[in-house]
């Protein structure tokens, strides 16, 4: 595999992972976090990160327009549930288990 092709493979993959978040935007990003250690708001910081290393200014909220397909405000307004006790507690987990990872 060229190198050219390994980046359009993983752009591929990426485009498929983002399309498949929209599609099921009933999973929580809490839940995300809770069992994942990243979510959706995540992404757009690495999104944002990569763009930032490449020489190109891309701000937070068109980062996660980017991630979400829509704007972050939006996508709350409609997706996003209050979070339980529970997906809080299973998040603070989560979290600790990503410290000292850079992410």
């Amino acid at each position: 595999m060229t190198e050219d092709q390994r980046i359009r493979i993983e752009a591929a993959a990426f485009r498929t992972l983002l399309s498949h978040l929209a599609y099921r935007s009933d999973v929580q990003n809490i839940d995300m976090m809770g069992h994942t250690g990243f979510c959706r708001n995540c992404l757009a910081d690495w999104y944002q990160k990569a763009a930032a290393d490449e020489g190109v200014a891309i701000d937070k909220t068109d980062a996660r327009a980017a991630i979400y397909g829509m704007s972050g405000d939006v996508w709350k307004e409609k997706f996003q549930q209050p979070a339980t006790d529970a997906q809080m507690a299973l998040m603070k987990q989560s979290l600790q288990k990503n410290e000292g990872r850079g992410f």
